[in-house]
């Protein structure tokens, strides 16, 4: 008796083997340094993330792009240019910073309204940094084919 998977199955399947050994070389460290350096330093996002659920929702949005990024590098690897390779997934990226920015605003204290430009310009900021780093180390899994 044989068993019958799916197109589907498979391709999922691949997918999160490929999400796993990519996120193998990214740290907590580097997660936490990174939300201190971008949400931590300012006056605006400081309070709100002293919330335990608020930094996690910063976590997984930066694990997201980072993965985005990745998945996308191998379109850089066979010779796009890596602007071209952003509008490819420009709907999903601007997804993510909506996010972020909607979590923030809805966690936060009532001052992030004011300053509501500036925040989303961090979030943005925040969402490309962990897209790019993605990018470039899938883009070096493919150069070490490992992909």
């Amino acid at each position: 008796m044989t068993v019958i998977t799916t197109f589907k199955e498979k391709r999922r399947e691949k997918q999160i083997k490929y999400e796993r050994s990519v996120l193998r070389e990214l740290s907590v460290q580097a997660l936490k340094e990174r939300v201190q350096q971008y949400f931590g330093s300012t006056r605006i996002t400081s309070n709100v993330i002293m919330h335990a659920g608020v930094e996690e929702a910063c976590y997984d949005v930066a694990l997201e792009a980072y993965l985005l990024g990745a998945k996308f590098s191998k379109f850089g690897y066979y010779g796009e240019d890596m602007e071209k390779v952003r509008m490819r997934c420009f709907q999903e990226e601007k997804h993510l910073i909506d996010t972020l920015y909607n979590f923030l605003l809805y966690w936060g204290t009532g001052q992030e309204g004011a300053m509501s430009e500036a925040l989303y310009y961090q979030c943005e900021q925040y969402v490309h940094v962990w897209w790019r780093e993605g990018y470039e180390k899938g883009q070096m899994r493919h150069k070490l084919r490992l992909h």
